[in-house]
């Protein structure tokens, strides 16, 4: 039986051979140190499992509305209000199952064969492939490290076409950590505003800064600049819930009513358990995450010194999420490799550590380090890399 086209264009995860090889390393015995989580290391706070035990014993264990339901609605509402000083409707919001799902429904509803979409690199892996399985065609703007990954102006003006309808922005950003300021935000979006772009602004990780600056988001610059965003978030990053799959998109009534629309025949609602839990992580105060913050900003300070001071190795200091980024082009080089997978694997292979590939992210010199894990990992697991790179020479 043959497969459909759409799904014969998808690039397979750049994370799976590692993940498997690190798996099959560990079931042998070995003590392998896997930096390529994407989640806190932190269980779910008590006041959110408590919540979704009173949902159960309460029975509401029950459909939804496919949208989510209104007190989580309004939740989210009032999140807005307090965090980014933005007012939308409880129509103009829509919870769906994790920030991914989100993502997909919007390109679903938004997008034609060859419609295209502008993506900065390093991206995070499912952009391109969400575009592909909506007839769209990803267009990728390298963003160049010595601007700190960031897209410019100019480099964003070259890249519009008449085919182009959205431009992502993520920030902060997975995997840089990178994020943009008010007045570079402003910019980019003066000029999706001329072309009349519609902007994704992808903000899951809003909640994990740690360079003392505040989160901004293109929305909040301009009531046109809202009118043409839709705004991606959800509590996976900043209540350590990925495991309960509660994201949410936020923009024009239109985009949200035809999310809602395709979401009644694909996921039919948002497991209603999890959306309570979601409704309780909004109605905590921010200690929680303020602790999390701290542990992933000290993680952050260490483990980028260490790092920096490898021979080969450099690293753009991230300001937010829990990445690190560097690039490991010279190292690679000196170490005999043509190319960074391969010298991944042969860490993997001789050191025990995993590390993501800057591949998948577009970003070949590179590759990603998640802090997730404990500082004793991390201090072991950079003595590891190093000895690699001053003593490993490919035969």
């Amino acid at each position: 039986m043959e497969l459909a086209n759409r799904v014969k264009t998808l690039t397979p995860s750049s994370t799976l051979a590692i993940t498997a090889k690190a798996k099959e390393l560990k079931q042998q015995g070995h003590d392998v140190i896997a930096l390529g989580a994407g989640e806190p290391d932190f269980n779910t706070p008590g006041p959110i499992l408590v919540a979704a035990e009173k949902a159960m014993n309460e029975g509401k264990t029950k459909y939804t509305p496919s949208g989510g339901i209104v007190e989580l609605k309004q939740a989210i509402v009032n999140k807005f209000q307090k965090d980014n000083q933005l007012n939308y409707t409880k129509e103009q919001i829509i919870v769906t199952t994790g920030a991914k799902h989100a993502l997909y429904t919007l390109f679903q509803v938004l997008l034609n064969e060859g419609d295209e979409v502008i993506i900065p690199a390093p991206y995070w892996v499912s952009y391109p492939e969400q575009v592909k399985l909506a007839g769209g065609t990803p267009v990728f703007i390298p963003a160049k490290e010595e601007n700190q990954f960031k897209l410019t102006p100019q480099e964003l003006e070259a890249a519009i076409t008449r085919k182009t309808k959205a431009i992502i922005i993520n920030s902060p950003s997975n995997p840089t950590g990178m994020m943009y300021n008010k007045d570079e935000l402003k910019q980019l979006g003066d000029i999706c505003l001329k072309h009349d772009l519609l902007i994704v602004s992808d903000e899951i990780y809003e909640k994990l800064i740690y360079s003392g600056e505040d989160h901004v988001s293109i929305a909040q610059l301009s009531p046109e600049l809202k009118a043409q965003t839709v705004i991606i978030n959800g509590v996976s990053k900043s209540h350590s819930m990925t495991g309960w799959r509660i994201g949410y998109a936020v923009g024009p009534n239109e985009i949200i009513k035809a999310m809602t629309s395709l979401a009644s025949h694909s996921t039919s609602n948002p497991t209603s358990i999890a959306q309570y839990a979601a409704l309780a992580a909004y109605q905590m105060d921010d200690s929680f995450n303020e602790e999390m913050k701290g542990v992933f900003s000290h993680r952050l300070e260490s483990l980028y010194q260490l790092l920096t001071e490898i021979p080969g190795v450099s690293c753009v200091k991230p300001e937010g999420a829990f990445y690190l980024f560097p690039n490991v082009q010279e190292a690679v080089r000196k170490s005999g490799f043509s190319n960074v997978d391969d010298w991944a694997k042969a860490l993997l292979e001789e050191e025990k550590v995993a590390l993501i590939p800057g591949s998948g992210f577009g970003a070949p010199n590179n590759v990603r380090l998640s802090y997730a894990t404990s500082m004793e990992a991390l201090e072991e697991a950079a003595k590891r890399i190093k000895h690699f790179i001053l003593h490993y020479k490919r035969a």
